[in-house]
């Protein structure tokens, strides 16, 4: 997920560098401030990034980069935070707040790089379930009222005869607005059926 850019704090301005060099050598955007606070204050408008942030900054601490990042964007950018300064019960509090790698300085190249792409991929896989589950609703606000029924009928395993008695029509217009449902829903089969209705459960 290349587009997603990599938001760095970190006030030790060689270590900032060579992150930023390391990152943009392997292709991956990257943006570096030299305090947690020029970060928060310059937070790009982006769905997803990935930040690294260093745990000891003079002005605010990485403990504090981490809350007021999950109070602004939830759990949805995945932190990883570095530090020169590390302990057992800081690492557990940083994990804990929802950091998801913890490196220890001077930092490992490939395992900085592991936790990036690490965090990048995860971002991806999240991208492509928002795109499925909207092109899902999408689908859904085509059907007709009668279909939906069906829809959902469907998706909770009901068979023809069962879902007729319920609607109080025939088994034989059932199948007719199965077929219509399969259509507009674009799904092959009954069980593609399914997992989009399981992807998208009613409001």
């Amino acid at each position: 997920m290349n587009s997603v850019t990599v938001l760095i704090a970190e006030d030790d301005d060689a270590v900032r560098d060579s992150l930023l060099m390391l990152l943009r050598g392997e292709g991956i955007r990257a943006r570096a401030f030299s305090s947690g606070a020029e970060l928060l204050a310059n937070l790009p408008e982006a769905d997803a990034a990935c930040v690294i942030t260093d745990v000891r900054m003079p002005d605010m601490d990485g403990t504090e980069v981490v809350r007021r990042l999950a109070e602004i964007k939830g759990s949805t950018w995945p932190v990883i935070v570095i530090t020169g300064h590390a302990d057992v019960p800081m690492a557990v509090q940083m994990m804990k707040a929802g950091v998801v790698d913890f490196i220890e300085k001077p930092f490992d190249p490939v395992r900085l790089l592991e936790a990036v792409r690490g965090c990048l991929g995860h971002l991806s896989e999240q991208s492509g379930e928002r795109q499925n589950r909207q092109e899902i609703a999408e689908r859904i606000a085509q059907l007709s009222q009668r279909e939906t029924q069906v829809f959902r009928a469907l998706v909770e395993g009901r068979s023809n005869k069962e879902i007729a008695a319920d609607l109080e029509i025939s088994p034989r217009t059932v199948e007719i607005f199965r077929a219509k449902v399969m259509s507009k829903m674009q799904a092959k089969s009954l069980s593609a059926l399914v997992r989009m209705g399981l992807a998208s459960p009613p409001e």
